[in-house]
């Protein structure tokens, strides 16, 4: 990786009023919005919250119907898409669910969509057009020994929103949740994350590319993560691939860097003010936002959000 850092920083925002880690995140008409996520003792939230860059102020909105964490956003339209996540129940067995709600930002409202074929439970999402990708998670049989057992799931499903219905399309080819998933000129890059696996809990540079157009993974052998993580974030912003935090062999970062689409090579670029995972991320006009997520701890859920301007 080249280490010559560039003029791009990160600020902090004011600090939500809840914490929470595994948020989902989405951006529509200049503001940024977040739904559930995991608050203090591990429990999931409907809270639904919304910052707005204008005047650098958290307002609240109509409560999410299901409470749930790991959730991915989307936004299509004026609507946001909401899937997935789960939570804990009182015996101490998760859920994992296949929930689909959609919000209604003009009118702070909220409607039931169609359902996923599988519950996915902090998989990674992407939008190509108008057709919402949700890839991976914790594997559906994994709700009693949690993450450290847990395999990973391959199963991916799409879904076209302009009247579709969500349909299956190839697996991935390494099992993985807490992965981060990037669109890049008319493909899907599937990027880290982690899984139980014979040798052990493994975190992944492994990043898989997704071609709709032949509904098949491949690799590209020269390009993987700089570092291994899990629970990353990533936004493509002009010719760069961000990503930045995430997890590995029980660290968690504050590193950010970029991978150039023009020169094919990662670049450092300046750090987190704190080291942050399960963070939702969007990118609104240009800017990415970096929105609650774990402390450096690795289990408890922060106030703290950041913007990065590259």
């Amino acid at each position: 990786m080249n280490l010559t850092t560039h003029s791009s920083h990160w600020s902090q925002l004011p600090p939500l009023e809840i914490a929470r880690s595994h948020p989902s995140v989405a951006s529509h008409n200049g503001k940024i919005y977040v739904f559930g996520g995991g608050g203090p003792g591990f429990k999931s939230m409907n809270s639904s919250v919304c910052y707005n860059p204008v005047d650098d102020t958290w307002s609240k909105l109509k409560d999410m119907p299901t409470l749930r964490s790991g959730t991915m956003a989307a936004t299509i339209g004026d609507r946001i898409f909401v899937m997935g996540g789960g939570f804990r129940q009182e015996n101490g067995m998760f859920r994992f669910l296949t929930t689909v709600e959609i919000y209604h930002p003009e009118s702070d409202s909220w409607e039931t969509g169609p359902s996923l074929l599988m519950p996915h439970d902090y998989p990674a999402v992407a939008v190509l057009g108008e057709t919402i990708y949700i890839l991976g998670g914790h594997h559906p049989d994994a709700t009693q020994g949690g993450p450290k057992s847990d395999p990973g799931f391959d199963f991916c499903e799409r879904l076209d929103t302009d009247g579709g219905a969500w349909e299956a399309i190839a697996p991935l080819q390494v099992p993985r949740f807490a992965l981060s998933a990037t669109a890049v000129d008319g493909k899907i890059l599937a990027m880290g994350g982690v899984a139980f696996r014979p040798e052990g809990f493994n975190n992944f540079t492994t990043i898989e590319i997704f071609d709709p157009a032949t509904n098949s993974w491949s690799h590209d052998n020269t390009l993987a993560l700089p570092w291994v993580a899990a629970g990353l974030g990533s936004a493509r912003v002009g010719d760069n691939l961000y990503i930045f935090g995430g997890y590995s062999d029980d660290n968690i970062h504050n590193r950010t860097a970029y991978y150039s689409l023009t020169n094919k090579q990662w670049h450092q670029a300046a750090a987190l003010p704190s080291p942050v995972a399960a963070m939702g991320v969007t990118v609104c006009d240009g800017t990415i936002y970096s929105i609650g997520g774990w402390a450096n701890d690795g289990r408890t859920p922060i106030t703290e959000a950041f913007r990065f301007t590259p």
